[in-house]
Order: structure tokens, then C-alpha cells, then sequence
């Protein structure tokens, strides 16, 4: 959605530098480590060590903290492409760590550990943003909140969805093919069975097209309080539009014709990057292409 009361401006605040830094380094120690208990355990990787989750918890307060200081400002929410993108892979993470206590995803960090690590720094390199300045409308923070939920629930919908290819096109490959590469062949002999993956991809696709559903709705009301315009016509809302149709249809095929496979990874993908380019393409392109991040 495309609001007026959004305006550029430049910050990075040191407050939040040794938190990402820290999240960041914690995030690849973690890493490392689940490396080498998948060496260790040369297929599935069992019960995780207490340490593992207790630093696991760590380093999510650690990016929680840092995404605090460097949104909730004085001045108001502070927003960005990099800064956004950060948080829903936070927001993924933490509905990672609350999923796991009921399922075992444990393989999927070996690839959700360096993309935080990655959003973490990301955030460090490309601090430019907008302040919200309405953000003490209850309607606007509780429409931002839905929106970063929304998108983080997406985000995570999006890397399974690229595990899923992934995995399905090394199974299809020969046995001696696969073991020529041992450690990416472990990795995968440790992931669970395709069917459970794509359960599991559609079970965030459908919290996340509900918390979208509800962001739009939100957004609308929030755009008419402060511009009059229930539904502006810009490119934010034709992107974020596209997406909830793309990830609408996909739910109802997946329920009248049981959609699956790569048919369904793709249109995932192909939702998320719709997404993606209506909440974070305009700050990238004005940020980062056009170094439009400072008043002139």
C-alpha cells in the first residue's frame, strides 16, 4: 500500500550495530556447529544439545534487540528494505523456534542459520529508510505489525519452497551421482520426507495468506484515515495484490485439484517475489539504485 505520510531519511544509530553484529556471529557459530553434528550423525540429526537451543534463543533476543534499536525511534517507526527484510526473517525464525517444539525441523537450519546471519548484516550495509510518522496511530502499528508477520511467515514459506526444488531435483538424480557429493548428499539425508515438507509448506502459505488478508484489509483502512484513498492505485498495491491472488489461487487449487510438486513451489516463489517487490522494491530502488536515502 502506498502512503503519503512516509518520508526519506538516513539513520544508523550505533546502538543496534554490536546487536546485529552479535546475532550475526552467533547465527554462523550455529551454523558451523550443525555441520559438524550432521558429520557426527551422518544422516538425520536427532535430539538437539540443550546449549544449541539455549544459544539458538540467544540469538534471536540478540536480532530482536537489534531490530528494536534501529525501528522504535524517538521520532517514530523507522523503515527500510534492508530493515524489513530483516524482521521477517526474524519473524521466520521465531515461528521456526515455536514450530520445532512440535515437529522436527531441525535440518532446516542448516539453511535458515546463514540467511539470518546474512539479514543481519544486510541491515548493517543498508541502514537507509523512512520514518512513519503517524506511528503512534494505534491503526498504523497494529497494520505494520500485521504486515511484518504477513511478510515473515512468507519469507519462511519461500525458503522451504526452494528446499523442496531443491530436494526433488537431487532425488531424481542417480545414486552414485549423489554421493560424489557427500556433504550436500548428509544434508539432505538428513531433511524429512518430501510429503512432510510440502505439509509443511502449505501450513505457513495458509497463516501467511490469512495475516496478509488482514494486512490488506488493515492497510486500506489506515490509508483512508490518513489520505483519503481506501485504495490507491500505485505499484505497491498492485504487487501486494498480484501476491494475495497468486497465493489465494494456489490454496484453492492445492484444495479442489491437490496442487503439488513443482507446481507449487513455484507459484510460491512467484508470490513471495510479488511480495516482496510490493513491501521492499520502492526502498531498494530509491535506497540502494538511486541513493535517493537522505533529504536533499
Amino acid at each position: 500500500m502506498h502512503y503519503d505520510y512516509l518520508f526519506d531519511y538516513p539513520i544508523l544509530m550505533p546502538s543496534y550495530i554490536l546487536f546485529y553484529l552479535l546475532a550475526a556471529a552467533t547465527y554462523t557459530g550455529l551454523a558451523a556447529w550443525m555441520w559438524r553434528l550432521l558429520v557426527q550423525y551422518q544422516g538425520p540429526i536427532g535430539q538437539l544439545p540443550t546449549g544449541f537451543k539455549g544459544a539458538l534463543l540467544v540469538a534471536l533476543i540478540l536480532h530482536g534487540l537489534g531490530l528494536g534499536q534501529s525501528i522504535l525511534l524517538p521520532e517514530g517507526l523507522f523503515l527500510g528494505w534492508a530493515v524489513g527484510l530483516s524482521a521477517a526473517i526474524w519473524l521466520a525464525m521465531v515461528v521456526f523456534w515455536i514450530e520445532s517444539f512440535f515437529l522436527s525441523l531441525n535440518s532446516y537450519l542448516l539453511a535458515l542459520l546463514p540467511l539470518s546471519a546474512v539479514a543481519c548484516l544486510i541491515s548493517l550495509l543498508f541502514p537507509q529508510g523512512s520514518f512513519v510518522v503517524a506511528a503512534h496511530n494505534d491503526w498504523v502499528q497494529g497494520h505494520l505489525i500485521i504486515a511484518l508477520i504477513s511478510y515473515g511467515l512468507m519469507a519462511v514459506a519461500a525458503v522451504y519452497a526452494l528446499l523442496v526444488l531443491f530436494f526433488e531435483r537431487y532425488l531424481h538424480q542417480p545414486a552414485t551421482a549423489q554421493r560424489k557429493r557427500p556433504v550436500l548428499y548428509l544434508a539432505l539425508e538428513s531433511m524429512p520426507p518430501l510429503l512432510t515438507q510440502e505439509q509443511l509448506l502449505f501450513h505457513f502459505i495458509r497463516f501467511g495468506f490469512a495475516a496478509l488478508t488482514l494486512a490488506m484489509i488493515s492497510g486500506s483502512l489506515v490509508s483512508a484515515m490518513l489520505t483519503q484513498q481506501w485504495f490507491p492505485l500505485d505499484h505497491k498495491t498492485v504487487f501486494t495484490v498480484l501476491s494475495w491472488l497468486t497465493f489465494g489461487a494456489l490454496l484453492v487449487g492445492r484444495r479442489l485439484y491437490g496442487w503439488r510438486g513443482r507446481a507449487a513451489v513455484r507459484a510460491t516463489l512467484l508470490g513471495f517475489i510479488l511480495l516482496l517487490l510490493a513491501y521492499s522494491g520502492s526502498h531498494f530502488v530509491l535506497d540502494v539504485l538511486l541513493q535517493r536515502g537522505s533529504i536533499g
